[in-house]
């Protein structure tokens, strides 16, 4: 009886010893569903769990750490929680990594407690597996085009039996045809052709008032035709080339709210609002170099193409992604441009983008309050943050322009306009009275010729 519980005893120390070291092996002393989310909020911008971004790939760390080094986890959590601190202190590998990966400093962490990064710590160690994809609308559309297959074939045989009804009516015509030569051959028309028309001058001589006027109607719609084609003459309203990089607004714009002025800082301090260069694009995408946002694909789309238009990104900047630094080879895009002004036309966009922001948000919300905007770039390139491709939203004609400056009204009682024409508002407001004095773009030059050509 001793002897029976001596070993049964052992047996559970065994097994306690067991599970406490695979516990220390795995890192599951902690929550890896709860450390994803942790992951994602705090590390993802430099960090991945495959492959090295601004910092090295995190997988497996726990272990490799200990292996490498034969430090814990004690050391990832000053390490995470302060690694300045750290470094300041002395420790070896600390001042190491920080040398190895371009003396780039790591952001502190005094907020995460100890569990937090225990549960992190087990994401890396054992990511829980990616649950399954829900059915999206690419498998809807795949599920749709199989279960078409029957309405296909019903469709072809429609057009098959279609085209063998036009065949037997063109056959019935041309017999019906071969009739009437026949018919008339015979003697009995013999009397009906001695009284036909001979030439087109004799059927112009009885009908010639008609002919006249048929001429003149049919000159005076060439005039319409030929008037109508000159005045569209550089106009591409719907104009949307495909780009050598592309680039959806709906998803930087729309998704993920990203301000225009930030890539298209110009607009708002210059005349010209200026492509932005490929260095912009790498602030964010240097550590984003996949896409991720799967809820979000435009049809016909998938991750993989996605991923690719963002190695093109690396390939114009010259970055290589695997060792986080950039080559020195870089390869000029050449971008199509979609919005090109005459050169005998002027337009400054700070001018409307900072004077004229509100003035022209309120005049557009006012004609089209189904469809109001909350940008002022929205007024003239239509709104961006939903188009995938880029395209001309209006015709930019000059009368596009004197219309919107006749219906835009100007606010008095910004500081700018208050003082500059503190003169001349109560000349103004006698001089349009219009809607109880208000006043317009128009009132204030906005229809001089100088303004715009010069």
């Amino acid at each position: 009886m001793i002897s029976w519980r001596k070993h049964y005893r052992q047996t559970l120390i065994a097994i306690g010893l067991l599970l406490s070291t695979s516990a220390s092996i795995y890192g599951q002393d902690g929550d890896p569903k709860n450390g994803e989310k942790l992951f994602k909020a705090n590390c993802t911008a430099c960090h991945a769990l495959d492959k090295q971004l601004v910092g090295p790939a995190l997988k497996g760390v726990v272990a490799r750490l200990e292996t490498e080094q034969g430090l814990g986890k004690d050391w990832l959590h000053k390490w995470i929680k302060n690694n300045k601190e750290l470094r300041a202190s002395g420790d070896k590998y600390a001042n190491e990594v920080f040398e190895k990966f371009n003396k780039t400093e790591m952001l502190v962490f005094p907020n995460l407690t100890d569990k937090d990064i225990d549960d992190i710590l087990a994401y890396t160690t054992n990511p829980p597996a990616p649950e399954p994809a829900k059915t999206d609308a690419k498998d809807a559309a795949n599920a749709g085009s199989a279960n078409a297959t029957p309405q296909s074939t019903t469709t072809t045989n429609v057009v098959i039996i279609s085209l063998l009804a036009i065949a037997g009516l063109l056959v019935w015509i041309l017999v019906k045809l071969r009739q009437l030569v026949k018919l008339g051959q015979s003697e009995d028309l013999a009397g009906l052709n001695e009284t036909r028309v001979k030439s087109f001058s004799e059927i112009y001589e009885k009908y010639h008032y008609i002919g006249k006027g048929l001429i003149a109607i049919l000159a005076l719609l060439a005039a319409y035709g030929v008037w109508n084609w000159i005045m569209w003459i550089g106009v591409y309203k719907g104009y949307k080339p495909e780009q050598p990089i592309y680039f959806s607004h709906k998803i930087h714009a729309g998704e993920q709210k990203i301000d225009c002025q930030l890539c298209h800082s110009s607009a708002k301090y210059g005349k010209v609002s200026e492509i932005p260069s490929m260095n912009v694009c790498m602030n964010c995408h240097r550590t984003i170099s996949e896409y991720n946002a799967e809820h979000y694909m435009e049809p016909g789309k998938d991750k993989a193409f996605y991923d690719g238009e963002i190695q093109k990104i690396y390939a114009a900047t010259g970055w290589d992604s695997e060792k986080q630094q950039y080559t020195g080879k870089t390869q000029p895009v050449e971008w199509t441009r979609i919005h090109n002004m005459p050169d005998f036309v002027y337009f400054n966009h700070a001018q409307h983008v900072v004077a004229g922001e509100q003035a022209i948000i309120n005049s557009f919300n006012k004609k089209n309050p189904n469809n109001k905007i909350d940008v002022v770039c929205k007024a003239c390139h239509g709104k961006i943050d939903t188009m995938n491709v880029v395209q001309m939203a209006n015709d930019f004609t000059m009368g596009w322009c004197i219309e919107c400056h006749r219906t835009t009204e100007v606010d008095m009682n910004n500081g700018y306009n208050k003082e500059y024409f503190k003169n001349l508002h109560d000349k103004l407001k006698k001089q349009y009275p219009k809607d109880g004095g208000k006043i317009t773009v128009d009132a204030i030059g906005g229809l001089e010729c100088g303004k715009c050509h010069y």
